[in-house]
This record gives structure tokens, sequence and C-alpha cells, in this order.
């Protein structure tokens, strides 16, 4: 018999595992005006009335461009292997085409070395969503010839840097980024326009396929290219025909319409129909096209957080704007844990992912190259501050253990897991959401900048310097609130 007090056997990683945290330029650098960087889409989205909460920018953030070098010392201090960041396109490339800045190569090859100076190998994604604005007045990703302009940006970037990167993630989240960016108006650029949103998203894939040729072309013959995806498994709402029938609808909307082009299958039938039911003709893909998405993808970089709880939708729509979707996005369940965001905690789904792309794309590695949770202690809140001013997150902490834990599991059953990328390296600028969400392992003082390690960093540290994750008792997640998401 079991003893439910025992504690949980030490699970360890094969010692070339890769622990590591994530973080994207304009979310983290500030100094938006500096060294001849353009603007970006974000600088002129956050500058809209009410766009972003509390009219926060991405102006200061968190000044890593001025503190890159104590930041990276933070993570040789906590021990970690690897790092993920993205490249500022308006700081290389100002107008996304043409001229070169040259004061920008030179920041990334400070950033870069200092990485590798300290033994963590840098992890680097050409495009998280800081698009240079005179490409957005030219139509952007819904312009077929942005997605060139990306390519022609990304072979300055390996001849730069590809001595010192061998892996590159191309485009972060294309999901995220036409949905939200595109069709919700809820990110820069800030359209509502579901026909333009599909051509984005193309757009967006066919600008990886190019990138990826390019990576070819550079001639280092072990780099390698891949998407981080934002995906989301799909439980449907009951076992009902009609709901796992919707479910598997939704899952098609939100991973499949992605991940099968990239992996040559494709875009999915069963999508490309709902998409030609709901935005019209998909003219935009020309012969060729999917070739050219398919032609590279040496890993998946996957970015989990939650689920999705999907069921069928009543015919006739459930309500204004609803939109030409046969499912209905539904709340989480009340008895499952949630972050301070509102978010389910559902590390077994994490597992089923994984092993879901092993068996759905055999032989193509994968990295976790983003997950983390929202939990807003600080060194001022209630619990959280100790006579040192420490945070003390503790649920954090109960968060890693239990996704590292199902990474494990994945793993043992032969998902060829590479590495782990916590987001966020430090509490940043979260989009619309502003400087509201605390994703860090290391505490920003919004007034002085100054960074204080939390426990979880800590903890994480440990687990990265010894490549095991001890067993710990679980810690009860945050009281459930409305969780804040996109169809």
């Amino acid at each position: 018999m079991t003893d439910p007090h025992a504690t949980p056997p030490t699970l360890r990683f094969p010692a070339d595992f890769r622990w590591g945290t994530s973080t994207s330029a304009y979310q983290v650098e500030g100094s938006v005006r500096a060294d001849g960087r353009g603007e970006s889409i974000w600088d002129r989205f956050c500058a809209v009335p009410g766009a972003v909460e509390n009219g926060d920018t991405g102006e200061t953030a968190c000044e890593q461009y001025e503190r890159a070098g104590e930041d990276i010392a933070l993570m040789a201090e906590l021990g970690l292997g690897a790092h993920r960041f993205s490249l500022a396109w308006p700081r290389i490339v100002p107008d996304g085409t043409g001229p070169v800045e040259r004061r920008g190569l030179d920041h990334y090859d400070r950033f870069l070395d200092t990485l590798l100076e300290h033994g963590i190998t840098p992890l680097a994604t050409l495009y998280h969503w800081d698009l240079p604005q005179p490409l957005q007045d030219r139509g952007g990703w819904r312009d077929r010839d942005t997605a060139a302009r990306f390519a022609d940006y990304a072979a300055v970037c390996y001849d730069a840097f590809g001595d010192r990167v061998r892996d590159w993630v191309t485009v972060n989240e294309p999901w995220i980024a036409g949905v939200l960016g595109h069709q919700l108006g809820l990110h820069a650029p800030g359209e509502k326009d579901l026909p333009g949103s599909v051509r984005a998203m193309h757009h967006l894939l066919l600008g990886h396929g190019l990138a990826a040729g390019a990576l070819r072309a550079y001639g280092r013959e072990d780099a390698r290219a891949g998407i981080a995806y934002s995906l989301f498994p799909h439980t449907p709402a009951s076992d009902s025909g009609e709901d796992r029938a919707a479910a598997y609808a939704s899952d098609g909307y939100v991973n499949r319409w992605f991940l099968d082009p990239v992996h040559g299958r494709g875009y999915p039938d069963d999508m490309h129909a709902h998409w030609e039911r709901a935005a019209g003709p998909l003219d935009f893909i020309e012969d060729g096209d999917l070739d050219t998405i398919a032609a590279g993808s040496d890993f998946i970089g996957v970015n989990y957080y939650t689920r999705r709880i999907v069921s069928a939708r009543p015919a006739g729509g459930d309500g204004p704007g609803d939109g030409p979707w046969p499912w209905r996005v539904e709340p989480g369940r009340p008895e499952v844990a949630r972050t301070d965001l509102g978010w389910e905690i559902v590390p077994d789904d994490l597992t089923a992912l994984l092993l879901r792309l092993h068996e759905d794309y055999p032989g193509v590695p994968l990295a976790v190259t983003e997950n983390g949770a929202v939990f807003n202690d600080t060194p001022g809140a209630d619990g959280a501050v100790g006579a040192d001013g420490a945070v003390h997150d503790e649920r954090r902490i109960a968060f890693l253990q239990a996704h590292l834990a199902a990474v494990h599991r994945a793993m043992e059953a032969g998902a060829p897991v590479e590495g782990y990328y916590h987001w966020s390296l430090i509490d940043n600028f979260e989009w619309a959401m502003g400087y509201r969400p605390l994703f860090g392992l290391v505490h920003v003082d919004r007034a002085t900048q100054r960074r204080t390690v939390k426990d979880s960093g800590h903890w994480y540290g440990r687990v990265a310097r010894s490549g095991a994750v001890p067993g710990l008792p679980a810690v009860p997640g945050a009281p459930a609130a409305a969780v804040e998401g996109s169809r």
C-alpha cells in the first residue's frame, strides 16, 4: 500500500536537457527610440487610448536594452543553461526593408557574446510580434510581400549571428498574432478583419517557410528552424458526439491549421472548408506556397499555458458577435485550480499534448518554449514578503514542479523533448494587459527597476543546476476568476 505521506521520488532529466527562460524584445527592452530603432506596430498600438490597460506601453518595459548584462548575470547566478529571446526587427531593419542599422546588430552581438561567456545557449526568435510600422502601412501581414521582407531580415540575422546561434524560432504564435491582432483587434495592429486574419496567418506561415529556406542557404549544417506555436489541448464539454466534434473543429482552428502545413500535411480539409464558408475564397494561397511552408521545420516549439473546454454551439448562434463558429469555449471547471489570471492549471494536458505531437509528427524534436503562470505575489503583498523583502511565491513553485513532472512523464513515454524555457525570466509588459500580470521568476520594481529573484527563481535554479525535480506537496491554486482569453 502506498504511503500518502511519502515524499514523491526525485525526477531526473537527461544531462543535455536545456533548462532555460524566455523573454521577447518589446516586452523587456524599452529604449524604443535608442540607436536608430524604428517604430513598431506595438509602439503605434500602445498610443491608442484604451488599447492597453492603464495606458501602459513598452517604452520603458524592464530597461533590458541598458541592463542586459545585469539580467544575464542573474541567469548565470541561477545556473540556467539556455535562454530564448527575440531580436527586434525594428532595431535591425528600422523600416522593415532597406538599410540595416549597425547599432542594432551591435547590441545583439554584445547580448549573444555575454550569454555565451556565461555558458548560456541562445535560442533566438526572429519575430515576436514587433512588425516595423512602415511595413504595416503597406498592408502588414495581410500583404504577401511582408513574408518576403521577413525572409530578407532573417538572412541579415543569420549572417550577423549564425556563427553563435544554432536554433532559430522564426515566428512566435501565428494563431495569436492572427486572431488577436487581425480578427479581434485586441493586439497590434488592432484590426477587426476576419478575411484579413486568415490571409495574415497564411503569410506568417509563408514567412516561416521563406526564412527556413534562407537558413538552409546560409550554410551552417547544424542550424535548425522552427515555430513556437500557441498550443491549446481541447476538452469536449461532455461526451456527446456534438461536443466531441466541436472540440475537434476548434482544435483545427487553433492547432492543426498551423501544425499540419508546416509539417508537410497541407492545410486540413475540414478547416479549409470552414474558412471558405467563414471568410470567402482562400485565393491568396498560391501554387507552391504549401511546399514553401513545409520546406523545413526542424523542431516544434510548444507554448503551453492551459486548455480549451469546448461545446457545440446551438444552431442559430448564441448571441451577437459570435461569428461563424460551430463551437463555443466554455468556462473552466470550478474544481480545477487557477492562476491569478483565472486560467486553469492542468499539467496533465501538457503531457498529453507532447505525446500527441510525437505521434502526429514523428521524429520531430520538441521544446517547451513557453510555460508559466500569473501569480501576483510581490515583496509587498500579504503572505508573500519575508524579513529580507523576498517574494515567497509558493504557488509558482508548485506550478513549475507539476509541469516539469508532466514533461518528464511525456519523455518517459517517448516524446523527444529537448528543453524547457519558463515564461518568463522577469515580470514584464504583457501586451494588452500591460504590467498587471506577473509571470516572472524575478520581480521587477516598476519605479526603480530593481530585480528581486523570487523563491520560484531560486527553486528553478536548483533544478537547472542539478537536472532533477524534487517531489513537492501540492499547493492550492488561486481562487477562480474570470478567464481572459479569446475565441
